[in-house]
């Protein structure tokens, strides 16, 4: 029950209203940090597919969240060296166990030292594609430990990928808020412009006797002239006649 309990909680995590990703990786990996039996720290990694000039294809991250900054210390030199478990499973895509990483020093030899200094003794760490058409996002859900052997095999390895799988349709529905937020904003921003220009367009009108394609042009003349957005000039105009009046003098006689 513990188990379903927290994927779910995971899951849960990217579907709040307002949460960012940055924000839901940084919860889902201290989730899994207090939740997983032997785990001391966590890290979830964000990755999007990227082809080179050559046609060879590579991941590059786009956010992750560590519960630790040790861990992540460990993982931008792993990302830096591109030698480790968490640069492995995103490459090879597939499961990477580690059982004690002094025991295999030849493995990643630029990261085992790192790994020590960092507390990075044992790891399991899983990748999980986003889902959604054309997303060409994977993340890794790793789980570490600063001992030896801390994972019980039969155990963790499962809940790994179940916590990957959950984590990664979390992100992407944090991702598609994010979208919706940001497609909102500019809506607005844009329908701001188009009011504040109107009312612009009104005052050239009511002070020129003009047409509507003319007092926008003068606008846009003005804002050409002064190598500013049209927009801008509009705002300055409209607060130049809608600001307070100058109040009258009291006659004296």
């Amino acid at each position: 029950m513990w188990i379903e309990r927290l994927a779910r909680d995971i899951g849960a995590l990217g579907q709040a209203d307002g949460t960012t990703l940055e924000r839901a990786l940084d919860q889902m990996s201290r989730a899994a940090a207090l939740g997983v039996p032997g785990c001391s720290a966590a890290l979830v990694v964000v990755w999007r597919e990227v082809e080179g000039a050559d046609g060879s294809v590579r991941h590059v991250v786009t956010d992750y969240g560590a519960s630790h900054a040790d861990l992540s210390a460990a993982f931008e030199h792993q990302y830096t060296t591109d030698q480790g478990p968490t640069v492995e499973a995103v490459r090879e895509m597939g499961r990477v166990r580690v059982g004690d990483i002094l025991r295999e020093p030849h493995r990643w030899p630029r990261y085992t030292s790192m790994a020590v200094q960092c507390g990075d003794r044992s790891s399991i760490t899983l990748p999980s594609l986003l889902p959604g058409e054309g997303d060409d996002r994977v993340i890794t859900f790793g789980v570490h430990s600063g001992r030896a052997d801390a994972f019980d095999e039969e155990v963790v390895a499962p809940l790994t990928a179940l916590l990957a799988e959950h984590a990664a349709v979390s992100l992407y529905s944090a991702g598609r808020q994010a979208d919706v937020a940001r497609e909102t904003a500019h809506m607005r921003r844009a329908m701001s412009a188009r009011t504040v220009i109107d009312q612009a367009k009104g005052i050239i009108m009511h002070a020129r006797g003009c047409d509507a394609d003319t007092a926008f042009a003068a606008l846009r003349e003005v804002a050409q002239r002064n190598r500013k957005r049209v927009v801008d000039v509009a705002r300055d105009l409209v607060a130049e006649n809608t600001g307070p009046q100058p109040r009258m003098r009291p006659d004296r006689r």
